[in-house]
């Protein structure tokens, strides 16, 4: 595996952030835009860009920051190792691959699902498995605690939760590990 650095391409985690950012604030100017961004099983079929704009939708600051500080985190951390396009892959792949499982797993459900947590549990995933003792510290934890019981243990007390979709989790990490695998073996080449 090479570690590289991409100074010179455009920032796509603070293009990320940005995003969710604007959203959020369009979204909270103008509730009325939200069902039409939100993924909702029932209506995914007519509305299947939901898949994709749900990544960007978050429910309130906390949900929004606790997500962008986590992804800026893991996404800087899984750039020194790949380039944009194969970081952007495992984005959209772990989100498509949360919100494809909660349809599945609430299939004709009126409740909505938000947020772009899959897709920073996928970016999560990778790095647990290409770098699994990597120290990271967890709040409250006093300690420093390795990368791969961080990820896990988040999906896990996360899990609880009420209002939590751990099925968009669970894709995301899913789908995350796999692409840590396949990148470890030399079989991920984007």
């Amino acid at each position: 595996m090479r570690y590289t650095s991409y100074r010179n391409q455009p920032d796509i985690i603070l293009l990320v952030i940005i995003t969710c950012v604007i959203v959020f604030f369009g979204v909270n100017f103008a509730p009325q835009i939200g069902p039409y961004l939100a993924l909702q099983p029932a209506t995914a079929i007519s509305h299947p860009w939901t898949i994709i704009t749900s990544l960007f939708v978050h429910a309130d600051l906390w949900h929004l920051f606790a997500n962008m500080i986590t992804l800026y985190f893991f996404g800087n951390a899984l750039l020194q190792m790949i380039n944009q396009r194969s970081w952007l892959i495992i984005f959209f792949g772990g989100g498509l691959a949360g919100s494809l499982l909660f349809i599945l797993l609430n299939a004709g459900s009126f409740g909505y699902v938000i947020g772009a947590s899959g897709a920073v549990f996928a970016l999560g995933g990778t790095l647990a498995v290409l770098r699994p003792n990597s120290k990271v510290m967890v709040f409250p934890l006093p300690v420093p605690i390795p990368l791969w019981i961080a990820v896990i243990g988040s999906f896990i007390i996360l899990s609880f939760l009420p209002s939590v979709a751990w099925q968009g989790h669970l894709g995301g990490l899913l789908v995350g590990a796999a692409c840590g695998y396949l990148i470890k073996q030399g079989k991920f080449r984007f």
